[in-house]
């Protein structure tokens, strides 16, 4: 399986290709950065992001994208144009019929850390290990994007089986029905 990990920003946007699956060792394909002036307009900015993760796409193929889940955070411009970078990787994969996954911050750092509570410099650290690369990929914006391909690889499988388990149970639904909501 080919994922490609995106830490989206929307003064840097972190790209990484990782290849590999559950119990094999993990290759890395690529990594990068796309970057946008801040002196741009939002739009534009967003059609430069757009127009970079196109590029990766169309280089790399991946079979899916893993997006990092924006989170609250203090400062409501940070949040926003984070959210609006995660919706062009989403809208970008999805053209392509990509399956697209979402990953909270402390998902991904479980998963390749073993603790939720990591930091910048240990999720880095374990990239590196798990990659057998030489260094940690620089900027963070470019390790977090390796580490959300990992976590996808490895928790896709799970995911598959419980997607597979709504929709057995509730057929035609495409997604789990609400809690407290009853069948008619």
């Amino acid at each position: 399986m080919r994922v490609m990990g995106v830490d989206p920003g929307l003064t840097r946007c972190g790209l990484g290709v990782v290849d590999g699956s559950t119990g094999r060792s993990l290759h890395m394909a690529a990594v990068g950065v796309l970057r946008t002036p801040a002196e741009e307009e939002t739009a534009a900015r967003l059609v430069l992001i757009e127009r970079g993760i196109e590029e990766w796409l169309d280089t790399h193929h991946p079979d899916a994208v893993a997006v990092e889940r924006v989170f609250s955070q203090h400062n409501i411009r940070t949040v926003m144009g984070t959210a609006q970078a995660s919706a062009v990787a989403m809208l970008c994969a999805a053209r392509r019929g990509l399956p697209v996954a979402l990953h909270t911050p402390s998902e991904v750092k479980a998963a390749v850390t073993g603790s939720g509570r990591a930091d910048k410099a240990q999720v880095g650290a374990m990239v590196t290990r798990l990659l057998r690369l030489d260094a940690p990929p620089r900027p963070a914006d470019a390790a977090d994007a390796l580490a959300l391909a990992i976590c996808h690889i490895w928790r896709a499988p799970a995911h598959d089986r419980l997607s597979r388990a709504r929709a057995a149970a509730y057929p035609g639904s495409g997604a789990p029905r609400p809690k407290g909501t009853i069948r008619s």
